[in-house]
C-alpha cells in the first residue's frame, strides 16, 4: 500500500511539473492509472485531494487556475518549485541537526527529520555533530504528551481562534473557552498556552495539561492585537508563577520536593522527617504546590496556605 500510494505521488507530480498548461482533475484522472481504477467519481475525488495536500506538505507548490470556461486546472511551474543554493556551514548544520533532535518525542518528530533530510538532499553539509560527541550520555529533547499541543501549535501559526474545555486548578468541572492563541511556552517541564481570552475580554495562560477533550479551529481573524514574543514570554512566566513579590514559609517532608529547594532562600531541619523552607512566592506558587500533595504544608502567608486548600478540596471533590 506504501508503494503504491508513493508511485501514484510521484505520477502526479510528474504531470503537474511536466505541463506547460493547467491539467484539469478530469485530465488528471484518464493519465494516471491508480486514478483510472478509482471505483467511482467520489473515490477519486477524495484520493485526488488527499494527494494534492500530501505533497503540497512535502514542499511542492501546486498553482490552482481557473481557464475560461471555469474549469479549475492545476499545474506545477518549475521556477516556483526550485530550491535556491544551501549556503549553510558546518556550525548551522550541526545546529540544525541539534534541533531535530529536539522533538524525538513529540509528534513532530516525523517533520522535524523530514525538514532535516530535506535540506541535505539540498546540499546541507554533513557535519560532526560535536554535541553528540562531547556529550554522549546526554541527550537533548523537550517532552510533549499533551493532545492539545499539536492543534494548538498549528492554531498558533495559522492565527486561527481555538475552542476548548479547560478545568482550572481550583474548580470540579471544566469550562468551554474561546481564545486566540498567541504562543506556546514551555516552563518548569509544563507546557502553557497565552492567547486572548475573548469571553473575558483579557489576554490569559492556559496548561494544556488541563486541557480536556479536543481543540477545535474556529473560523474568521483575530479580534485582539498579537504582542511581541517578549511580551508574551513575560505573561506565561508571571501567569506560572515566575515573577516573585515576596516570600512563603513552607513545611517540606524531608527527601522530596527537589525542585521546591533548588528555589529556596533558606532551609532548616525541624527533625521528625520534615524541614522547613523559605522560597520566593509569586502568581502560580499555589498550583505548583498542590503537585506535591502531601509532602508540602504551607505555614504562612495565610492567603497562600488558603490557596492550596482550595485547591485541594476541588481535586478531592473530582
Amino acid at each position: 500500500m506504501a508503494i503504491a500510494k508513493a508511485e501514484r505521488l510521484m505520477n502526479l507530480a510528474l504531470c503537474l511539473l511536466g505541463t506547460r498548461r493547467p491539467l484539469s482533475k478530469r485530465e488528471l484522472r484518464g493519465s494516471i492509472e491508480a486514478y483510472l481504477e478509482a471505483g467511482s467519481d467520489d473515490s477519486f475525488n477524495r484520493m485526488f485531494e488527499r494527494d494534492k495536500d500530501d505533497l503540497r506538505e512535502l514542499g511542492l507548490v501546486i498553482a490552482t487556475v481557473e481557464n475560461l470556461d471555469g474549469e479549475t486546472g492545476y499545474l506545477a511551474r518549475r521556477d516556483s518549485n526550485r530550491l535556491p543554493a544551501i549556503t549553510l556551514d558546518a556550525e548551522e548544520a550541526a545546529a540544525l541537526g541539534l534541533a531535530a533532535k529536539v522533538w524525538q518525542q513529540a509528534r513532530l518528530a516525523g517533520a522535524a527529520s523530514g525538514a532535516l533530510q530535506k535540506l541535505r538532499a539540498a546540499g546541507m553539509p554533513e557535519a560532526e555533530d560535536s554535541y553528540e560527541t562531547q556529550h554522549s550520555a546526554l541527550e537533548p529533547r523537550i517532552p510533549v504528551h499533551e493532545a492539545a499541543f499539536e492543534p494548538l501549535m498549528l492554531a498558533c501559526r495559522d492565527r486561527r481562534p481555538v475552542v476548548f474545555d479547560y478545568r482550572k486548578a481550583n474548580a470540579a468541572r471544566p469550562e468551554q473557552r474561546h481564545v486566540e492563541p498567541w504562543t506556546l511556552e514551555c516552563w518548569r517541564g509544563h507546557w502553557y498556552l497565552a492567547g486572548w481570552d475573548r469571553d473575558r475580554g483579557a489576554e490569559r495562560v492556559f496548561r494544556l495539561s488541563r486541557i480536556t477533550g479536543r481543540v477545535r479551529s474556529r473560523a474568521g481573524s483575530f479580534t485582539a492585537p498579537v504582542p511581541d514574543v517578549v511580551t508574551v514570554r513575560e505573561t506565561v512566566e508571571t501567569w506560572a508563577g515566575e515573577s516573585a513579590t515576596r516570600s512563603a514559609r513552607i513545611r517540606l517532608r524531608t527527601g522530596s520536593g527537589y525542585p521546591l529547594r533548588s528555589r529556596a532562600q533558606s532551609i532548616r531541619e525541624l527533625g521528625e522527617g520534615w524541614d522547613e523552607l523559605e522560597i520566593p512566592y509569586g502568581h502560580g506558587l499555589d498550583a505548583w504546590l498542590v503537585e506535591f500533595g502531601p509532602d508540602v504544608v504551607v505555614v504562612e502567608p495565610e492567603d497562600l496556605r488558603a490557596d492550596v486548600v482550595e485547591r485541594l478540596r476541588a481535586v478531592a471533590k473530582g
